[in-house]
């Protein structure tokens, strides 16, 4: 009998299973340990010389290699039945599972403690729940797909200075971040220490705003800017006139816009029109996250704009400048490395996803 039980033949196929369920991290070791006696079983080791090593009794090395015999991969894990009955009901898991995409009446979603209360179960049960499913009614992730009906072509337009920037040229991404607010906390605040964390008053006085118009150099990163109180097509123009005095009279300026009313302004028409040199790429509408100078600004928001405390809109105009001359002595890129295929499928999906 012994002599019978100690044949084990393992297919290759079945032998790359066991080998992988023994290297998962995930995997039950109960399911593990069974995976190695078959192994040592097939290896030719004898019921006592896989019980050593599995740190097991023979009659269990018995018993799972028998099992796996008579119905190979499946025998290894637990029969129907077997373990600790669930103490949740299965009707009210479904209804905590499914309600959570189902927002209770005068109420915009549930919460783990109000889910409790309508199911009669604690907190931290439906908690688990969620966790255990991906589900997170507390969060929300903001989105804007484009309606515009050029999107595609002028998608690629403005991709295609990406991937593929033109010769004897700039590309540079332009765009204002106006109301850029110049606050003062109403007391000082404590520094990061060790041991506590950095404080701020959550009241502030309002000192003014500004406006900074910004145009980032997508090869060298470097950045040309200018503040302003205003954001009117006068101050565009005076803006792009700055861009002519500071980059090289022998290149192209590819300047990449949204499509504010500012950048299409009349009076800006006419001025290009002398500047056969300037060429504008705008972005599809509500498509601004294709602009890089975008990632700029929010750089320039969490180290300048939210976090510092101005007496006066002039403080804050000397932290931005400050700022800007820092960048351009040390000049940080931004690269694009996503693929228009992928980004376009994306879109479509989210189109086919939205409700009609």
């Amino acid at each position: 009998m012994e002599s019978a039980l100690s044949e084990v033949t393992v297919s290759e196929a079945d032998r790359k299973a066991l080998e992988r369920i023994i290297r998962m991290k995930t995997a039950e070791q109960r399911v593990v340990l069974r995976a190695r006696i078959v192994l040592l079983s097939a290896a030719g080791h004898s019921d006592l010389a896989v019980a050593q090593q599995t740190g097991c009794n023979r009659h269990t090395v018995r018993l799972w290699r028998r099992r796996y015999g008579q119905q190979g991969l499946a025998g290894l894990q637990d029969a129907p039945g077997r373990g600790r009955k669930p103490a949740l009901d299965a009707k009210v898991k479904q209804a905590i599972l499914t309600g959570a995409v189902q927002p209770p009446a005068n109420r915009a979603r549930w919460s783990c403690r109000s889910m409790a209360r309508a199911q009669k179960v604690s907190h931290s049960t439906v908690q688990r729940l969620w966790a255990s499913n991906d589900i997170q009614p507390h969060l929300t992730r903001t989105f804007k797909v484009s309606q515009d009906a050029q999107f595609e072509e002028k998608f690629w337009d403005v991709i295609g200075l990406y991937l593929n920037p033109p010769d004897n040229a700039l590309v540079l991404c332009c765009d204002e971040k106006s109301q850029c607010q110049a606050l003062e906390r109403t007391q000082p605040a404590l520094p990061l220490g060790m041991g506590h964390i950095r404080t701020a008053t959550h009241d502030y006085i309002r000192h003014g705003t500004v406006t900074l118009f910004a145009a980032l150099n997508y090869l060298a990163g470097k950045v040309v800017g200018m503040l302003a109180q205003r954001h009117r097509h006068p101050e565009w123009l005076r803006f792009l006139k700055r861009i002519d005095r500071e980059t090289p009279k022998g290149l192209d300026l590819h300047l990449i816009l949204d499509n504010y009313a500012t950048h299409k302004h009349p009076e800006v028409r006419a001025w290009l029109a002398h500047h056969p040199r300037f060429h504008l790429h705008f972005t599809p509408t509500s498509a601004s996250w294709m602009n890089l100078v975008e990632r700029f600004f929010r750089d320039l928001t969490e180290d300048v704009v939210r976090e510092g405390s101005f007496r006066q809109v002039q403080e804050l105009c000397d932290q931005i400048l400050a700022y800007l001359a820092e960048r351009n002595a040390h000049p940080t890129r931004y690269t694009w490395n996503a693929k228009g295929e992928d980004i376009l499928r994306k879109i479509q999906r989210a189109q086919q996803a939205l409700p009609v």
